[in-house]
């Protein structure tokens, strides 16, 4: 009786697996399937025939490869503020003790629990009264923003499970605090920062509530796909969300191929 039951928990947690899997990655199946698709109307939404035409042509629709590019500058560059910031701020609350740290500390998680409507609102109040034109420059601001507390985060971690004797053998050896930070210290805090800049990265990309509260005129990637789905989604949105699914996994894919090859070293 008892090795039933382990063995129907067993099978139970791969189901169960199996089923979670399967919710996460079928959105996605669903999408590349219908990347492939040719509907008789302007909706993409039920299988007609097997076509390649949208591969062939994927910027085939008017704006859709412009805000696809303006979206990338933009999540690019807010990645690149955010890291940097980020970085530097995690460290000073790591290594320094000063009056405001509590309250720093406290504010930098704001972003992470305020309703994101209600930080698009208040950031939208602000340029109006500092009489900004809103546009990429403000959508740009508003993504380094929000993406601050995610980086903070990451490395902050990383760089809390420091051991600082290492530091510390490399002050003995006679490096200064410039060779210390980029021999020892930089590559140890690496993996947090490179992981909070792909956080950051595909929130700027992917974000829409704030962006759509702050850019004007400007159109990005999300909300052009938010503006065709009110007249017609073209099938080459698809076939763009299926490059940024393939482009995703491969990421993650070569990230954990190389952590398990520095683990294997390590180990040895």
């Amino acid at each position: 009786m008892t090795r039933l039951l382990h063995a129907l928990r067993r099978h139970l947690v791969v189901i169960a697996g199996l089923l979670t899997l399967a919710y996460l990655v079928l959105p996605n199946v669903v999408v590349m399937v219908f990347s492939f698709n040719r509907p008789n109307g302007r909706f993409n939404y039920t299988w007609q025939r097997f076509s390649l035409d949208a591969w062939k042509d994927p910027c085939g629709v008017a704006d859709l490869c412009g805000s696809l590019s303006l979206s990338l500058r933009i999540a690019a560059l807010a990645t690149l503020g955010a890291t940097v910031l980020g970085t530097m701020i995690a460290f000073a609350l790591v290594r320094y003790r000063f009056r405001a740290r509590g309250a720093v500390n406290s504010l930098i998680f704001l972003p992470m629990a305020m309703p994101e409507v209600v930080m698009a609102a208040s950031l939208l109040t602000l340029f109006l009264n500092m009489g900004a034109e809103l546009g990429f420059r403000t959508v740009l601001i508003a993504h380094i923003m929000f993406c601050l507390s995610f980086v903070v985060t990451a490395v902050k971690a990383r760089v809390m499970s420091m051991d600082p004797r290492l530091e510390e053998a490399a002050r003995d050896l006679y490096a200064g605090p410039a060779q210390t930070f980029l021999r020892v210290t930089l590559p140890i805090a690496a993996p947090g920062i490179a992981a909070g800049a792909l956080l950051a990265f595909a929130l700027s990309f992917d974000d829409f509530i704030i962006t759509n509260f702050n850019a004007g005129s400007t159109v990005t990637f999300p909300m052009f796909v938010w503006g065709s789905a009110q007249r017609g989604t073209p099938v080459q949105i698809n076939v763009i969300g299926t490059a940024m699914f393939a482009v995703a996994v491969a990421v993650v894919v070569v990230g954990q191929l190389v952590a398990d090859r520095r683990k294997s070293r390590a180990e040895k």
